[in-house]
C-alpha cells in the first residue's frame, strides 16, 4: 500500500504511466528500486519522470501522512492490482489505478446501477427517483450516485430507507463531505453502503474533480439511469462515460420544453439512451430474473407497491398475490370490479411494472 500511494504522489505520473511502470517493473515497490537507465528505457518514461522517481523522498513523506489519515478514518486503499479492486474498472482505459474506500458495500455486486440527474430536481424528478429505487428493491441492486443535491441525494436516501446498499462517488477526499449538508446521509451510508474516491484524504472538492468523479459512477455500474437533466451538466457527462464503456443507459423522458427534461429527451432522441417507462424496462434491459413465486419477493413487492396504488388497484394486487395466475374474467368476478374497469386497472398495474400479462388474457404478479 505504501509504495502504491507514493507512486500516485509523484507529479507527472498518471494512471496510464502507473500501469506502464507496473507492467515493466512488476510492482510499485520495484519501481522505486530500479536504476535510472532501466526507468528511462520504459516507454513514455523520460529522464524527468525517472529523476522524480529516484528522488522520492517527498513522495514517501506524503504517502506516510496519507496512510496515517487512512488508518485514522478507517479508509481502505484499493490499488488496481489488488484482488478487492472493483473488477468493472480494471480494464477501462481511463479508470483510476488507486481508490480510497470506506464502508461495507460489495463493489463487485452482480447488480449495480447508477442513478443521476440534476441538482435542481422538480417534484416529477423526485417522484420518479423514489419510484425507481423502491420498485427495484426486490432485486437488491447496489445504488451508486454522487452525493450531490437533487436526484443524487434522493437516490441515496431512498436506498437507505429500503435497506439497499448505496455507494457515493466523491469529488473530494473521503474525509471531506461535499456538500457538507449531506454529512449525516453519508454517515448513514456507511452502515449499509460506502464512500469511494480517487483522491486522498484532505483533498478539497475542485471543479475538474466532478467530471472525473462521474466516470467512476459510470464505471462502477452496469446501467446508468438519468432521471432529470438540463441540456448540459454532470448527469449527461456520466451518461457519455457509460456509453463509452459500453454500459447501458436509460433516460426518463419529460415534457417537451421543460428545462430539466431537455437532457433526457436529447439522450433518447440521439439513441444514446433507452427510454424509461417503468421498472420493467430495467429488468428486461439487464436480463434480471426474479422468481415471483417466492413468498419473500411477493411480500417485498407488496410493501413497496401498496402505498403507490389506489383502493381498487390494491384489491386486484392482493387478489393476484394470493393466486398464482388468473384470467381477466376471474379477476373481475372475484374483485367485484366491472370487466371494463378491471382491464384499465390491469393495464395501469402493468405500466407500473407490478403485474405481467400471460397468454389467454391471464395475469400474474411480476415484471
Amino acid at each position: 500500500m505504501f509504495f502504491e500511494i507514493a507512486l500516485s504522489q509523484i507529479h507527472g505520473i498518471g494512471n496510464a504511466l502507473t500501469k506502464n511502470l507496473i507492467s515493466y517493473c512488476g510492482s510499485a515497490e520495484n519501481v522505486f528500486k530500479e536504476n535510472k537507465a532501466k526507468l528511462v528505457s520504459i516507454p513514455n518514461i523520460g529522464e524527468s519522470i525517472a529523476d522524480k522517481i529516484l528522488n522520492h523522498k517527498e513522495a514517501f513523506n506524503k504517502a506516510e501522512k496519507i496512510i496515517q489519515k487512512c488508518e485514522k478514518e478507517d479508509v481502505k486503499v484499493l490499488f488496481y492490482t489488488f484482488p478487492d479492486f472493483p473488477t468493472r474498472l480494471k480494464h477501462l482505459y481511463d479508470a483510476p489505478v488507486l481508490l480510497y474506500y470506506k464502508g461495507n458495500a460489495n463493489l463487485n455486486a452482480n447488480k449495480s446501477i447508477a442513478i443521476v440527474g440534476t441538482r435542481q430536481n422538480t417534484s416529477y424528478g423526485k417522484e420518479m427517483t423514489e419510484n425507481i429505487v423502491m420498485a427495484l428493491t426486490p432485486y437488491n441492486p447496489v445504488i451508486v450516485s454522487g452525493l450531490a443535491y437533487g436526484v443524487d441525494i434522493i437516490a441515496h436516501k431512498i436506498a437507505i430507507r429500503n435497506n439497499l446498499q448505496t455507494v457515493a462517488c466523491m469529488a473530494s477526499g473521503i474525509d471531506i463531505i461535499y456538500p457538507a449538508t449531506h454529512k449525516k446521509t453519508a454517515q448513514m451510508m456507511l452502515v449499509n453502503g460506502g464512500l469511494i474516491t480517487e483522491y486522498p484524504p484532505g483533498t478539497k472538492p475542485d471543479s475538474p474533480h466532478f467530471p472525473e468523479r462521474n466516470r467512476i459512477i459510470a464505471a462502477l455500474t452496469d446501467l446508468t439511469i438519468v432521471v432529470e437533466a438540463a441540456a448540459k451538466g454532470g448527469a449527461l457527462i456520466t451518461a457519455e462515460f457509460a456509453n463509452s464503456y459500453n454500459r447501458e443507459v436509460l433516460a426518463v423522458p419529460g415534457k417537451v420544453g421543460d428545462n430539466y427534461s431537455e437532457g433526457c429527451n436529447m439522450l433518447i432522441k440521439k439513441n444514446k439512451a433507452h427510454i424509461y417507462t417503468s421498472p420493467k424496462d430495467i429488468v428486461e434491459l439487464m436480463n434480471w430474473d426474479m422468481n415471483t413465486d417466492d413468498k419473500v419477493n411477493k411480500n417485498m413487492l407488496r410493501q413497496i407497491q401498496l402505498p403507490m396504488m389506489n383502493e381498487k388497484e390494491r384489491t386486484i394486487f392482493e387478489l393476484l398475490s394470493r393466486e398464482k395466475e388468473l384470467m381477466i374474467d376471474d379477476i373481475s368476478w372475484k374483485s367485484q370490479i366491472p370487466i371494463n374497469e378491471t382491464a384499465t386497472i390491469l393495464l395501469n398495474l402493468e405500466f407500473m411494472g407490478i403485474i405481467r400479462p400471460q397468454p389467454g388474457k391471464r395475469y400474474k404478479i411480476g415484471v
